[in-house]
């Protein structure tokens, strides 16, 4: 009876931890696209999600730094990126999705690195989407 308890009270401990460790995509709002265009000012290849600072320049409201959230390293990782993908100084167009409140800052959906053309995605399915010639 013991070892059951105990047991039962360890798998509550880990899934409490995951559940605390892991946060929703809430806070964005997937009905609104935005690009931003701009140099890369920092590149964090951490978990449990990457996060990119982007330098933007653009008149008005949109221009200064935004902090951009990705997915984990292991799913980047499976999609083709590594820590090396991103550079300080890069020059890149982001699309994300803003945040709710107007601040300045969003989940990813796409990049497009300025000078070589290349575009970086994080989700399989925009992936698929774009091979098939969707949008």
């Amino acid at each position: 009876m013991i070892r059951k308890t105990l047991i039962a009270a360890l798998v509550a401990l880990s899934a409490a931890g995951v559940a605390q460790a892991h946060h929703s995509f809430a806070m964005f709002d997937p009905a609104k696209v935005v690009t931003l265009q701009g140099r890369v000012k920092e590149y964090r290849w951490v978990n449990p999600h990457v996060a990119l600072l982007l330098d933007v320049t653009a008149p008005g409201n949109a221009g200064g730094v935004w902090a951009v959230e990705l997915t984990s390293p292991g799913n980047l990782t499976r999609l083709g990126w590594s820590r090396k993908s991103l550079k300080v100084g890069d020059r890149v167009a982001v699309e994300v999705n803003p945040l709710r409140d107007g601040q300045h800052g969003g989940g990813f959906r796409k990049l497009t690195l300025l000078d070589t053309g290349q575009v970086l995605q994080a989700r399989l399915i925009d992936i698929e989407k774009n091979a098939a010639g969707g949008h």
